[in-house]
C-alpha cells in the first residue's frame, strides 16, 4: 500500500496572511467566513487597528489568561488598558 505525503509549501504563512484570509486555514472548502484586511479593521470607536504580537513564557501566559477569566475580562482589553496607562505616565 502506498502513502501520499503532502509537503508544506516553501512560503510559510504570516500573521498578515491569517488576517487577510490568505492563510490555508481560512481557505478550506466550505469556509465562508470573510476576513477583513488588517489595514481596514476598525475598533469600536471607528479607528483603525494595528496588530501587536508578543511572546510570553507559557507560565506567565497561563496565569494572565486565568486572571482575566477570573475577572471576566478579555486579555486584549487588559493589555490595551496597561498600554494606555503606561503611555500616559511616560509621555
Amino acid at each position: 500500500m502506498s502513502k501520499t505525503v503532502a509537503f508544506p509549501s516553501a512560503r510559510h504563512p504570516t500573521a498578515d496572511d491569517w488576517v487577510s484570509g490568505n492563510h490555508p486555514e481560512t481557505q478550506k472548502p466550505g469556509n465562508t467566513e470573510i476576513r477583513k484586511s488588517a489595514d481596514t479593521e476598525t475598533g469600536k470607536s471607528g479607528e483603525k487597528l494595528a496588530r501587536l504580537t508578543i511572546d510570553l513564557p507559557e507560565e506567565l501566559h497561563s496565569h494572565f489568561k486565568a486572571a482575566c477569566a477570573k475577572h471576566r475580562t478579555k486579555m486584549n482589553a487588559e493589555v490595551i488598558t496597561f498600554i494606555e496607562r503606561w503611555t500616559q505616565k511616560h509621555s
